[in-house]
């Protein structure tokens, strides 16, 4: 089987020829049919955090896949089926977070492709309990963004407090952007899209966007008070300036939700007027298995839209050439059938 490798974090992956491996235990073996890149799967390939994936390993956590065989201890998947693989690969499933709904924050959780091996390969070893079934009607090339960049601007969304009466600013309209813009109309808020691209900022508005904010030209957060200020904002551009822009755009009992990583990302708070606004700054990272079972049903009853684009799994290193220019308008999927 071919597998896509990172094995040196100053170096190109590799895609080389390896043995389709064997599922054992809770194990579920997949043939991959599509694997989203995400902005993190190049974070990983390069170590550019604090906490650093252990090369060699095979990147990747939007999979899409078929399970060809299963290990003895997986009784609740079947041969046969759709399955997603994303990036919480496992939790222990009995500690505090596990049972209270935010298995996301466990701390002996694995992530795919980071701490185990991930789905930018023809075949794939998951976690039985950990991966999530696909409905049918949803095309693979769909399935695979919204299993990172889908689920993860769905909890964010949900975190932000949007919802009918309040206005929700999205600061990044690309692979993850464009989804947090349609949850957050979905909620029923009035949205406000925020990017330095034209095309991005056209697909804000193919998407619906109420108020279109070009940061390029013209001052963010004037602009969203002038609009009545934003009561929630989701910030996924990777820019610590547009983290800044987002928290001085919120109305008094703003909730300000980061979720973009950049290597050297800081913001800087005023706790004066924090404190005195109620202001919200909170966290999120991608969302757990019923928030991805709620993104896949809601794509198939036709309420979101994935913009993305297919490359070859031999083209990874040129694909992510592209996401680090800006070539991108969202989401790159590698077709691997």
């Amino acid at each position: 089987m071919k597998a896509a490798v990172v094995r040196s974090f100053t170096e190109p992956l590799v895609v080389e020829e390896r043995e389709v491996p064997e599922p054992a235990g809770h194990q579920v073996l997949v043939r991959m049919e599509t694997s989203g890149l995400c902005h993190t799967d190049i974070h990983a390939a390069h170590g550019d955090w604090p906490v650093k994936p252990s090369p060699p390993f095979v990147p990747g956590h939007e999979g899409i896949g078929v399970v060809e065989a299963r290990g003895d201890q997986v009784d609740h998947v079947q041969v046969g089926q759709r399955v997603a693989i994303p990036w919480l690969g496992e939790a222990c499933g009995h500690c505090e977070y596990c049972v209270s709904g935010w298995e996301t924050l466990c701390l002996q959780q694995q992530n795919s492709g980071y701490s185990v091996d991930g789905s930018h390969t023809e075949y794939a070893l998951a976690h039985g309990t950990y991966v999530v079934p696909v409905p049918d009607g949803i095309d693979p090339l769909d399935a695979a963004p919204l299993t990172c960049a889908g689920v993860t601007t769905y909890k964010a969304v949900k975190l932000s407090g949007a919802r009918p009466g309040k206005r929700a600013l999205v600061s990044g309209i690309g692979g993850l952007g464009h989804l947090a813009l349609q949850y957050a109309t979905i909620f029923g808020a009035e949205t406000i899209a925020v990017d330095i691209t034209d095309e991005k900022l056209q697909l804000a508005r193919d998407l619906g966007a109420d108020h279109v904010i070009d940061a390029r030209t013209q001052d963010v957060a004037e602009e969203v008070r002038r609009l009545g200020g934003a009561d929630a904002a989701i910030s996924l551009a990777v820019s610590n300036d547009s983290f800044r822009a987002a928290y001085d755009s919120l109305n008094r009992g703003g909730t300000l939700v980061l979720v973009a990583l950049p290597p050297e990302g800081e913001l800087s708070i005023p706790v004066f007027d924090t404190v005195l606004n109620g202001t919200t700054v909170t966290g999120s990272i991608v969302g757990t298995r019923e928030d991805l079972v709620e993104v896949f049903r809601l794509h198939q009853l036709g309420r979101t839209r994935v913009v993305r684009e297919t490359r070859r799994l031999e083209d990874i290193n040129t694909s992510i050439d592209e996401v680090l220019g800006g070539k991108v308008t969202a989401r790159l999927v590698f077709d691997l059938r």
